[in-house]
């Protein structure tokens, strides 16, 4: 059996890879990795708190590993931060890098480029599942989830912090992945068959962080609401 760790966000992503990873025999996963921003102590992108993180994660029975990247770093300081930490796994004895991607193409090659290079082999347990069919899978084993973070180009400010559920789904725009694969939304989840009880949290302060986006044509803004976990 090989031994394995699963970059975690934090997210229903991570999550649902891991409760596939649990089910493979030829690999055991030992540990959970987790991104931090230095600057800010929170997950890049969900903007979870860094003590937060460390509850949820304490609930997988697994131990946690941070690897702290700096705020908004460039390629070059992120792959220096990586290749680091894959070494230390090596060192560990661990084979196998598990990430929790659906089907965007480009990210899965490039994490595949990076793990080949240091000796390590990715595992994609979520990997072509048809969105839909993995959401309504997330709620028929009684996951839990709330959006931390939503892009304002797809959604509205009225549903960061709503529930992950049927009717949320149900009331999507049709341009949304039910997963949000193109970086819609972000999730923390707080209850499922991977965690020993249910995490125990309140949400607190919105906060809004614009992003200008260009197009051919015009440049308009969007941005993304995060809103505090506790």
């Amino acid at each position: 059996m090989k031994k394995a760790v699963l970059f975690w966000s934090g997210g229903k992503d991570s999550a649902m890879a891991l409760y596939y990873a649990r089910q493979n025999k030829d690999i055991e996963v030992v540990a959970l990795i987790c991104t931090i921003n230095e600057e800010f102590k929170r997950v890049s992108m969900h903007g979870i708190r860094e003590s937060v993180i460390e509850r949820q994660v304490a609930q997988t029975g697994l131990p946690l590993i941070k690897m702290w990247v700096p705020n908004q770093p460039d390629n070059l300081s992120y792959e220096k931060v990586l290749t680091s930490t894959y070494q230390n796994l090596k060192e560990e004895g661990i084979e196998i890098i598990i990430y929790g991607d659906i089907f965007l193409e480009d990210i899965r090659w490039y994490r595949n480029h990076l793990l080949n290079k240091n000796g390590l082999k990715g595992y994609f347990p979520l990997w072509e599942r048809n969105t839909a069919e993995l959401m309504e899978e997330f709620i028929k084993l009684e996951f839990k989830a709330i959006l931390c973070c939503i892009h304002t180009g797809f959604l509205d400010e009225s549903t960061i912090g709503a529930q992950l559920d049927q009717q949320f789904l149900n009331d999507l725009p049709v341009i949304v992945d039910p997963c949000g694969e193109n970086g819609e939304f972000h999730t923390f989840c707080y209850a499922g068959p991977v965690f020993s009880q249910e995490i125990s949290f309140e949400t607190g302060e919105r906060d809004y962080a614009p992003l200008n986006v260009k197009s051919a044509n015009e440049q308009f803004e969007a941005g993304f609401w995060y809103i505090d976990i506790y």
